[in-house]
C-alpha cells in the first residue's frame, strides 16, 4: 500500500492525546456513607468495574476513529502493476492507406481508429501519432482533434518494417519511461511475411480492427488490344476479392459525357472491351458499380494523338530491308540514306538514328551524332566486318558505351538475354529458355561485360547499351548473322525505337516515379506546368530542342486528369490513378507474432496502457470505518452500563 499524501501521517502521534487524558484523568469518586456497609462495597466493586471496561472501549474507538481520519487524507492506495511509477510515453501509427476504407462495426475502419483516440485518450495528455503522410509529434488530442477529424486518405502506405522503426524513432528518450508503440492498420498481406525485430525497451502493440467487408470488385488496367485506321479496341480488366458477383456494371465516359455502358460476371478475374473511335482524343473514365472499397471504382485514362516517331538509318551498301519490316509507317517516320548522301540537317530532328554497318566513322559524322545525343536522341550502333576499330572507339568512348578489344573469328550462339535491363522491360510476359539461338560467324570483343543486353553461351556481349545508346558487337547481315531471322530482333529494335521517343501512356500510377516526354518546343525561359481544377505545379523537367521531359513523383496525390501547360496553352493531358495494391483483402494472422499484444479495438489497447498507471483508492474505505468507529463510540456511550 503506498500513500498520496504520506507527510499526513506523522499525525498519528496524536494518538497519544487520547491515552494521556485516559491515563491522567482528574476526575475522582466521592465517598458516601451507607447504613449497610457489606451492600455498598459490593456495588462499588462492580461499578469500577464496568467503568474501566467502558473506558477501555471508548479509548480505544477514539483512537480507531482519529486513526481511520487521519490515513483517510493520505490517501493509501494500491498499484494495479509492478511499473506504476514509470513514465508512460505512447507513440500511434495510424494507417490511413484506402484498404482501411473497409466498413467496421461503426463506420470506416479509419474513422473508428480516431474515434477511439478522440473519446478515450485524456485530452492534455501528451502522444506522437503519425499516419502514411503525416506526423504529429510530442502534442496532445485536444491540439489535433479537428486534423484527426478531416484525414483523408493516402495514397502511398508506409510497408510495416518502416512503420516501425519511424515510431521508434518519435520517442524522446526519457530514460525509464515505458515506451508503447501501437500500430493500428488492417495488416493487409503484403508479398513478404510480416515480422518485428525484438527490442526490449519498447512495448510493441498492435491493433487490427476487423472488417465486415465481404467483397469488392476494383478496375485493374486498361490497354489497347487491337486498333484499325477507324477504331480502336480498349481492354478493361477487373478483379474481384472475394465470392463470385453477377451483372457489375462497367461505365465509360469521355469527360462527363457517357458513351457505353456494359455488363460482366466476375469470378476472380474478368475482361470487357470497349470499341471507340481512333484518332480522337479521349480523356477517359471508367467506373463499376459496387459497394466495396471505393477508392478502386474510378479509373482514368487518356487517348491523346499520337506523333511518329522519327527513325533514321545511316546505310554503307547493305539491305536495310529488316528496319523497314519493323519500322512501319502507321508508328514511325523512317527514313534511310547512304552516308555519302546523307544531308546532315537532318539528324537532329530524329529520335532514333540507326548506323548500319558503316566501315569508319568520321569526325564531321561523329560530332553531329554526340550533338544529337546530348539533345535527347537515341544511338544504335551495327558494325560491319571491317570496321576501323580506333574511329569506332572514338565514337563509342563519348557515348560512354563499351570499347572494342579485338575481331574475333570463331563462330558463336546468342543464348542469354538479360531481363532486367531496360531495354527489355515489359518485352516478354515470361522468361524465354527455350528459342532458338541465333548465331553469328565473326563477331568484335567488347573490353566489358557491363550493360549487356543479350550475351553469347561464354558471357561476352552480343549487344550492350545504356539509356541513349546501344551497339552490336557483329554485323548482322544474312552472310554474318541469322539474328534478322530471330525471334529477339523484334522485341529489341522495336523497343529502341519506342523508347526513342517516349511518349504519354494511357495513364500513370501515383506514388510512383514517372518520366513524361512531352513533344513541344519552347522558348528559354519557358517551364511546363501541371494543372486540375484547383491547383497547378511545375514538376521537374528537362528542356530539349524537340521535347520536354518532365518528371513526376509526390504529386499529383489524387487521382484524375491533369492538363500539361505552357502558360495558358493546353498541350496535353495525362491521367493519374492510385496504385491497386490496397484493393485486396486478405490479412496478416498477427496471432503467429510473439512479444506482442494484439487487440482489435484501439480504445481497448489505450485502456491497458492506462490500466497500468491506474491505482485502487482506499481513502473511502477508511472514511466508511471512521464513520463505523465513531457510530460504535456512540452506542458504547449510551448502552454500555
Amino acid at each position: 500500500m503506498q500513500f498520496k499524501n504520506p507527510e499526513l501521517l506523522y499525525a498519528l502521534f496524536l494518538l497519544v492525546i487520547p491515552i494521556l487524558i485516559h491515563l491522567f484523568q482528574l476526575r475522582r469518586f466521592q465517598k458516601v456513607e451507607f447504613t449497610n456497609v457489606k451492600f455498598l462495597k459490593s456495588v462499588k466493586l462492580q461499578t469500577r468495574k464496568s467503568s474501566q471496561l467502558k473506558k477501555w472501549l471508548t479509548l480505544l474507538t477514539r483512537m480507531l476513529l482519529l486513526a481511520c481520519i487521519i490515513i483517510a487524507f493520505a490517501q493509501p492506495f494500491i498499484p494495479n502493476t509492478d511499473d506504476f511509477n514509470d513514465t508512460q510515453e505512447t507513440v500511434i501509427y495510424l494507417d490511413n492507406s484506402f484498404s482501411m476504407q473497409a466498413n467496421g462495426s461503426n463506420g470506416s475502419l479509419l474513422n473508428e481508429a480516431i474515434q477511439d483516440i478522440i473519446t478515450t485518450l485524456p485530452e492534455d495528455e501528451p502522444l506522437s501519432l503519425y499516419t502514411n503522410n503525416k506526423t504529429y509529434r510530442n502534442t496532445t488530442v485536444k491540439a489535433i482533434r479537428n486534423e484527426l477529424i478531416q484525414l483523408d486518405y493516402s495514397p502511398t502506405q508506409l510497408n510495416y518494417d518502416a512503420a516501425y522503426l519511424k515510431g521508434k524513432q518519435l520517442f524522446t528518450n526519457q530514460g525509464a519511461a515505458t515506451q508503447n508503440l501501437v500500430l493500428v492498420s488492417d495488416f493487409q498481406q503484403k508479398e513478404t511475411p510480416l515480422n518485428f525485430e525484438t527490442d526490449s525497451t519498447v512495448q510493441l502493440k498492435l491493433v487490427q480492427p476487423k472488417s465486415n467487408l465481404a467483397t469488392n470488385i476494383s478496375i485493374d488496367s486498361v490497354f489497347v488490344s487491337n486498333t484499325t485506321s477507324e477504331t480502336l479496341d480498349l481492354n478493361v480488366k477487373l478483379s474481384n476479392a472475394a465470392e463470385p458477383v453477377d451483372n457489375v456494371t462497367i461505365s465509360l465516359f469521355n469527360n462527363d459525357v457517357l458513351l457505353t455502358k456494359s455488363a460482366v460476371t466476375i469470378d476472380k478475374t474478368a475482361e470487357t472491351t470497349f470499341t471507340i473511335a481512333n484518332n480522337k482524343a479521349i480523356n477517359g473514365k471508367l467506373m463499376i458499380d459496387d459497394t466495396g472499397l471505393q477508392f478502386d471504382n474510378t479509373f482514368y485514362f487518356n487517348i491523346n494523338s499520337k506523333p511518329k516517331i522519327k527513325v533514321l538509318t545511316i546505310n554503307e551498301t547493305v539491305d536495310d530491308s529488316f528496319l523497314k519490316r519493323i519500322y512501319t509507317e502507321d508508328e514511325f517516320d523512317y527514313k534511310s540514306f547512304k552516308l555519302n548522301t546523307l544531308n546532315f540537317n537532318l539528324i537532329p530532328e530524329q529520335n532514333l538514328i540507326v548506323l548500319n554497318e558503316l566501315d569508319v566513322i568520321s569526325n564531321a559524322l561523329k560530332t553531329a551524332l554526340i550533338a544529337f545525343k546530348n539533345d535527347g536522341g537515341k544511338l544504335l550502333i551495327i558494325p560491319s566486318n571491317t570496321i576501323d576499330i580506333n574511329a569506332y572507339n572514338q565514337t563509342l568512348r563519348d557515348l560512354n558505351l563499351n570499347l572494342i578489344k579485338r575481331k574475333n573469328a570463331n563462330e558463336k550462339r546468342i543464348t542469354s538475354i538479360n531481363y532486367e535491363h531496360p531495354l527489355l522491360t515489359n518485352a516478354f510476359y515470361t522468361k524465354v529458355t527455350n528459342f532458338q539461338y541465333p548465331k553469328v560467324d565473326n563477331s568484335y570483343r567488347f573490353d566489358s561485360n557491363s550493360n549487356t543486353v543479350l550475351a553469347y553461351e561464354d558471357g561476352t556481349p552480343f549487344l550492350v547499351g545504356n539509356t541513349t545508346s546501344y551497339a552490336f558487337s557483329s554485323a548482322l547481315n544474312k552472310d554474318n548473322s541469322n539474328f534478322k531471322n530471330s525471334q529477339l530482333i523484334i522485341p529489341v529494335l522495336y523497343n529502341m525505337g519506342l523508347q526513342s521517343l517516349k511518349l504519354s501512356k494511357l495513364y500513370y500510377t501515383i506514388g510512383q516515379p514517372n518520366s513524361i516526354a512531352i513533344q513541344t518546343s519552347i522558348g528559354q525561359d519557358d517551364i511546363l506546368t501541371l494543372n486540375d481544377k484547383d491547383n497547378a505545379v511545375i514538376p521537374l523537367q528537362k528542356t530539349y530542342s524537340k521535347s520536354v521531359v518532365i518528371e513526376t513523383d509526390d504529386f499529383p496525390n489524387s487521382a484524375g486528369i491533369l492538363n500539361v501547360k505552357n502558360k495558358a496553352q493546353v498541350l496535353q493531358n495525362l491521367s493519374f490513378n492510385y496504385s491497386r495494391a490496397e484493393s485486396n483483402l486478405k490479412y496478416y494472422d498477427l496471432n503467429a507474432l510473439a512479444n506482442t499484444n494484439i487487440e482489435s479495438r484501439l480504445a481497448t489497447t489505450i485502456n491497458n496502457i492506462k490500466s497500468s498507471t491506474n491505482i485502487n483508492a482506499l481513502w473511502k474505505w477508511f472514511a466508511i470505518f471512521a464513520l463505523a468507529f465513531l457510530l460504535i463510540e456512540m452506542l458504547l456511550l449510551k448502552y454500555l452500563k
